[in-house]
């Protein structure tokens, strides 16, 4: 059995993946970020955040909708995630 405290990725991916289900909404990564860091305790980055996204859309864990810019056509704006079902 190991002992010591888990590892960041894991402690930070099932915070990332247990506050989309608790949201109604897709959020975007600054609003993980601050739910993620919250539950865990810790200051992370935002980089961090957005590399185990990456790495569970990998996983088809969680679906990437990237929005339309609001103000110029053609243009993309906004990334938010929600899970998949």
């Amino acid at each position: 059995m190991k002992r010591g405290r888990p590892n960041l990725r894991n402690a930070a991916k099932t915070a990332i993946l247990q506050s989309l289900e608790k949201s109604q909404v897709p959020m975007t990564t600054s609003t993980i970020r601050s739910t993620v860091a919250k539950e865990v305790n810790q200051n992370i980055s935002w980089n961090t955040i957005q590399k185990y996204l990456n790495e569970l859309i990998q996983t088809n864990k969680i679906n990437a909708i990237t929005l339309p810019h609001s103000k110029i056509p053609n243009k993309t704006g906004l990334t938010v995630y929600s899970l998949k079902k």
